[in-house]
């Protein structure tokens, strides 16, 4: 378990995290270990624990590693965030049991607890996660999981972690931090149990690789997640995990510009006629609107590409009702048909502000003051 407490700042461990040179060659970044399997030096004995690259693999190793690091538990690595999500709630339920979820929440959670694992028992209830009393409410005897998203998606409302793990009773808590990221947010610190990634996004950061990350507080869990991970082998290749490993030296920063991105953007909509509810967290560079024009505004930026995902250094527009949130379309946790996501990059804030006011249809004439 890596120590979340180390003297070194977070930007330090950032940059740090995972690494140890070569011992080989003495090179800082450690090889990319593209294989399968590994010789044996006896029937039965392993260099390490390494066997076979399912069960383990080096360059999977140092990533898993350094998420630990970073956000102060066990980590270990997946194909996807939600290959992770699977991972742990398997290891956690079984039939019958019960699973309490937010009303706000990526479509694809949704579906893999209603669509794939209510099929075999798993029963859960959707609410309101703001409402700590109606949350409280929905525990049952039979709950084992809570299951937070903070910011949510795509409505990036804000929950109280630490209000959640107070009321949770007995189930675990379990926060998806993939908006927040550990620059900003780090839930085990605050009493959650485990806490998810999609590494796809920001961790990774660069939109060039799908991938997940699991970690949790308690070894044992941790020990139950592995079998989870091994078993099933929804692991994430040697490339990917490099790719990720290296966007993890460079997450300080970019999560800096994604949140002064993020500010300038949100200031603007909230002037720009048609747009209301704007939402900004006050960080990362999530941002959230509703228009009457909805479709036509995301089909008219040029700097902001229409695509789905989230967190690289290029802006993306969607419309979430009709793309990542299809599948809560006739679920309690429905999205509006008018709201906007937008992900922030790293480009110049005026260049977003201006991309969005032609899409919209208004003039900007002054300059964004980044920070005021």
């Amino acid at each position: 378990m890596s120590d979340s407490s180390d003297k070194t700042r977070f930007a330090t461990r950032a940059v740090h995290a995972g690494l140890v040179p070569d011992p080989a060659y003495g090179s800082i970044v450690p090889a990319i270990h593209q294989t399968s399997t590994y010789v044996q030096p006896a029937p039965g004995e392993f260099v390490g624990e390494y066997e076979y690259s399912r069960a383990a693999n080096p360059t999977r190793r140092a990533l898993e590693d350094a998420l630990g690091e970073l956000e102060g538990g066990y980590g270990t690595a997946f194909g996807s965030g939600m290959a992770a999500e699977h991972a742990l709630i398997t290891a956690v339920c079984g039939a019958g049991d019960h699973i309490v979820l937010p009303n706000d929440l990526y479509g694809g959670t949704y579906r893999l607890v209603d669509k794939i694992l209510g099929r075999w028992g798993l029963e859960y209830t959707i609410v309101d996660q703001r409402d700590l009393d109606a949350l409280a409410a929905a525990i049952r005897p039979q709950t084992k999981l809570v299951w937070v998203e903070t910011p949510t998606n795509p409505t990036l409302n804000v929950i109280d972690i630490r209000g959640v793990v107070e009321r949770a009773g007995d189930a675990l808590v379990a926060v998806d931090n993939t908006f927040a990221t550990p620059a900003i947010q780090r839930p085990l610190e605050l009493g959650a149990h485990a806490v998810v990634h999609s590494t796809t996004k920001y961790l990774g950061g660069h939109s060039d690789t799908i991938g997940g990350a699991l970690v949790v507080a308690d070894e044992q869990l941790h020990q139950q997640v592995r079998l989870v991970q091994k078993a099933v082998g929804a692991i994430p290749g040697p490339v990917d995990c490099f790719l990720v490993h290296r966007g993890l030296r460079t997450l300080h920063l970019r999560v800096a510009a994604h949140s002064a991105n993020g500010q300038a953007v949100s200031a603007f909509l909230r002037d720009a006629p048609g747009a209301y509810d704007v939402r900004w967290p006050g960080f990362g560079g999530m941002v959230a609107f509703r228009h009457p024009e909805a479709a036509r505004i995301a089909s008219a930026t040029k700097v902001f590409a229409l695509a789905e995902s989230l967190g690289g250094v290029e802006s993306l527009i969607e419309v979430p009702q009709i793309m990542t949130h299809k599948t809560v379309e006739d679920s309690p946790a429905a999205v509006p048909p008018d709201l906007i996501r937008l992900s922030c990059g790293i480009e110049d804030p005026d260049d977003l502000v201006e991309d969005l006011a032609q899409a919209i249809g208004v003039p900007v004439t002054t300059e964004v003051t980044v920070g005021n």
